[in-house]
């Protein structure tokens, strides 16, 4: 099974979460089951001092789940950041879609934000031409390869994503 993701690319500031956030409110909506995925190329934790958890992997536990009747928690300790292929194989077989944050140099295909204010250039056209680009959502009109669309419509970013990838 092919896990079908779209991956959510820009500079930072241009407001990949927010409009993340809605999209996926919009997909929710429609009745699909939608899995997310933010890249963070620092180090984050998750478990904290304190808690029953944080205790055990501080013991040196290689694998941490926490479970209750609504949600699970992953924490799995890892020398090199896994492929996104192999996350979306292992985490999100359950789900129609995957939007992930990030993962600019991945295959996945690719929506980028632009924003007027934060940046004259693109990441995916101009110095570098990725293939994978199948949109650009900006706040201003873009002469492109690829759909332009409104970066303040979730709805009809939601709309694409659709038609795209899960009709």
């Amino acid at each position: 099974m092919t896990v079908k993701a779209v991956s959510f690319v820009a500079k930072s500031g241009t407001g990949k979460t927010t409009l993340l956030e809605k999209v996926i409110a919009r997909l929710k909506e429609r009745g699909y089951r939608v899995g997310a995925v933010k890249h963070d190329a620092h180090r984050f934790d998750i478990d904290h001092p304190g808690k029953d958890s944080h205790r055990l992997t501080s013991a040196g536990v290689d694998v941490m789940l926490v479970a209750s009747p609504e949600k699970l928690a992953l924490v799995k300790t890892h020398a090199v950041s896994p492929p996104i292929a192999e996350l979306l194989e292992t985490y999100f077989t359950d789900v129609d879609i995957v939007l992930t944050e990030g993962f600019k140099q991945s295959s996945l295909p690719k929506i980028e934000l632009h924003r007027r204010e934060r940046s004259a250039t693109l990441i995916c056209r101009g110095a570098e031409n990725d293939p994978t680009l199948q949109a650009v959502a900006s706040d201003e009109p873009l002469e492109l390869d690829v759909p332009v669309l409104d970066l303040n419509d979730a709805g009809a970013v939601a709309d694409f994503i659709e038609e795209r990838f899960l009709k």
